[in-house]
């Protein structure tokens, strides 16, 4: 009976054999009279009883289900349709935004060029890092978004000279100079473009997928995090030759 209003045949054969009697019956008893796995019982129960189809009870420590009245339920079946029809009438359908694309670029003029380019279009916030030769020459552009509101925060490997207020800058120590080149930057917190050196050539990355954004993100806040504590504690740290061989090994 229920099957046509999207109840599973389970849940069907359940309510017709509350519907057919009289009294209010246990689980055992509607096992019986249904035709329902004692297995599955209890789970069909209790979601009818979550639909607000069946009345509980207990008699002598035995819980006791008894169906709606069948016109009551039509009625609670009829306003739950006219409200779903309403509901679909007044929906407004749209595809997910966002372009989970994965673009790939190479050259340094083009990373430089598609840089600039995303930093003039940032409306809410930048997140720029990597090496100070690499982006000092985006300074005049990040201080121009910061004087006119928007969230500029970078991390600079090397000293850089930047009137930015969110400046994190960690000075390479012995054996970071070996490591290759990185540029990254995020806008907006929906967009990125990541570069870095291979074998002498620099290759980049752009998307704005969310999760490899929020991923970026994430990369930037810990190496934020990283330079500050190592900041602060970076002679307690380079004593110890195990954690200086780990620092050695970051990406910076």
């Amino acid at each position: 009976m229920l099957q046509k209003f999207g109840f599973t045949q389970y849940e069907s054969k359940v309510f017709e054999a509350l519907t057919a009697s009289s009294a209010p019956l246990d689980a055992s008893t509607i096992v019986k009279h249904s035709g329902v796995p004692k297995s599955k019982v209890y789970e069909v129960l209790n979601r009818l009883v979550e639909k607000g189809l069946l009345l509980t009870s207990f008699q002598q420590k035995k819980k006791l289900y008894c169906a709606l009245p069948l016109e009551t339920t039509i009625e609670k079946l009829t306003s739950e349709f006219e409200s779903h029809i309403k509901d679909l009438k007044e929906r407004k359908f749209s595809l997910p935004p966002g372009d989970e694309q994965v673009w790939s670029l190479k050259s340094k003029k083009s990373i430089d060029a598609l840089l600039y380019n995303k930093i003039e279009r940032a409306e809410h916030s930048i997140y720029v890092s990597g090496w100070s030769k690499d982006i000092g020459s985006l300074l005049p552009l990040l201080e121009s978004k910061s004087t006119n509101g928007i969230d500029v925060e970078m991390l600079s490997v090397g000293a850089i000279n930047s009137k930015l207020n969110q400046l994190h800058v960690l000075e390479p120590a012995e054996g970071h100079e070996a490591l290759e080149q990185y540029q990254l930057i995020v806008i907006d917190e929906e967009d990125i473009l990541f570069a870095g050196v291979e074998e002498g050539n620099w290759q980049g990355i752009t998307t704005k997928s969310r999760p490899l954004v929020k991923c970026f993100i994430e990369f930037f806040q810990h190496d934020i995090a990283l330079t500050t504590i190592t900041k602060k504690y970076e002679q307690i740290l380079m004593e110890d030759e195990d954690i200086k061989k780990l620092l050695m090994r970051l990406r910076y």
